[in-house]
């Protein structure tokens, strides 16, 4: 039987520490990190991404940050075909994959090995999905998934505009729902022997705290201007759906005051914590690591350190 890659993957909610759980391991281990973040992967977003900086990725190289333009579409099938061939390189040059990120279907779809088929994307359909939904609502479209694919829909928001158009297409085009294409496609056991980590805070309110410090910083860093150019872009692309940028767009529309655009993006990020760790929680392979359970930074990273060391041990026995 063909010996599997060991893989490392750091997930949990935004604003709970991966990147620095991620570079300390890969330095410890003699890795490199791959991103598993949908939104990192646009050259021209770095703030309301939290782009990791040069200082933050201590020398360690990093992946799949910053290589597309917002111009262009990229999707999960995509994803998974350039972190295989990252995976792979990084092993070519003897390190280890140190997978980082809170796009759930991102880490799932790569480590679960999942195959996608190629369904090409009927321009008419879409059309008239995205005129639905700007006569009728996002709600009304996603009630519609809701109603078809309540699997896929449970692991999406209405806000995201593009999954769900995608889903109710593939729907439309192959008469299986994308749920269905994906049990489908994992038929083919997983190539990498991945020990999970994911990082997080037993108080959720401190987890919050951290989530509206981040955007106060960010705001104070330019994330108003990085918004307003990808707001004067557009508003149906993948990149301008991300959560950061989309509750601004009201302020520049004159729909609402900064404040209460604030307001709401703080809410937001919020949330889309609470269904990030809704996504990794069915994950029973994630090893979780809590912040307040330590008094320094060194004693969680010693911690990780552990887990991985046990989890090559009892592999290798």
């Amino acid at each position: 039987m063909e010996e599997k890659i060991p893989v490392i993957a750091v997930v949990g909610p935004t604003a709970s520490g991966k990147t620095g759980v991620a570079v300390k391991t890969a330095q410890k281990f003699g890795g490199e990190v791959v991103s598993a973040d949908s939104m990192q992967i646009y050259s021209e977003l770095s703030i309301g991404t939290a782009k990791p900086t040069e200082e933050e990725m201590c020398e360690v190289p990093h992946h799949l940050v910053g290589f597309l333009s917002i111009d262009e579409e990229y999707s999960v099938a995509n994803y998974v075909e350039d972190a295989k061939i990252e995976i792979n390189e990084i092993r070519k040059r003897g390190k280890i994959p140190v997978i980082c990120g809170g796009t759930g279907l991102y880490v799932d779809s790569l480590l679960t090995n999942t195959e996608f088929s190629e369904i090409k994307s009927d321009p008419k359909i879409k059309e008239r999905l995205f005129a639905f939904a700007e006569e009728k609502g996002k709600e009304a479209l996603f009630k519609r998934l809701k109603s078809i694919d309540p699997e896929t829909a449970e692991k999406l928001h209405y806000n995201n505009l593009g999954r769900v158009v995608r889903a109710l297409e593939v729907y439309e085009i192959t008469g299986k729902t994308i749920s269905e294409h994906q049990k489908l496609s994992r038929t083919v056991p997983s190539p990498y022997d991945v020990c999970y980590i994911g990082t997080n805070f037993r108080d959720r309110e401190a987890l919050y705290r951290r989530i509206e410090q981040r955007i106060d910083e960010m705001l104070t860093e330019g994330l108003l201007d990085e918004a307003r150019l990808l707001f004067e872009h557009g508003e149906h692309g993948t990149a301008a759906q991300a959560i950061g940028y989309k509750e601004l767009y009201p302020y520049f529309k004159g729909e609402a005051s900064i404040d209460e655009a604030i307001a709401v993006l703080k809410k937001e990020t919020r949330h889309y914590a609470k269904r990030q760790l809704t996504w990794f929680r069915r994950n029973e392979n994630i090893n979780w690591v809590y912040w307040d359970d330590y008094d320094s930074k060194d004693e969680i990273y010693s911690t990780v350190f552990k887990i991985i060391e046990e989890h090559w041990r009892k592999n290798e026995e």
